[in-house]
């Protein structure tokens, strides 16, 4: 029975990751984009099951990386930077092009070596529990053909 339980936990570790999105609607937020606006960091990453399953965030690195990175909005233009910087995992820096829209998601692209204009797909997260000091992004991530709920909790610098 054990050794199934390992097997079945293996297969799980995985699975879970979400591929990038088609972005369409576009009229911003723009009190949700101005009180988004400074740098930020992100002081925990939370779904169910985290401790036996590894969701990739972003097409860049395990979601636990992500703990301890730091994220610039500028609110203006809607450019900005995220920077992973956790000691245990591989360092990563990228310019980014972001805005809220109306239905009260965060888009993003990341840009790295290419313009923004020519990136086609970005990501779309959902803005929640928004203060001045914290806010939270959630992604939807598949995992075993079920979708959780990845909680990206951001303290303001």
């Amino acid at each position: 029975m054990k050794k199934g339980l390992i097997l079945l936990l293996l297969t799980i570790v995985f699975v879970g990751c979400k591929p990038k999105q088609d972005v369409t609607n576009t009229k911003l937020d723009k009190s949700s984009q101005v009180l988004s606006k400074g740098t930020w960091t992100i002081s925990s990453v939370t779904y169910p099951g985290s401790d036996y399953i590894k969701v990739t965030s972003f097409d860049i690195a395990d979601s636990k990386c992500f703990v301890g990175s730091t994220w610039k909005f500028i609110s203006n233009n809607n450019k900005g930077e995220m920077t992973l910087n956790n000691a245990s995992c591989t360092s990563f820096s990228s310019p980014i092009t972001w805005y809220i829209n109306k239905d009260g998601n965060f888009v993003m692209k990341i840009i790295n070596e290419t313009k923004a204009k020519k990136v086609a797909e970005g990501f779309i997260l959902t803005v929640a529990n928004q203060t001045e000091t914290t806010f939270q992004l959630i992604d939807k991530a598949n995992v075993g053909g079920k979708s959780i709920d990845v909680v990206y909790q951001f303290q303001r610098n």
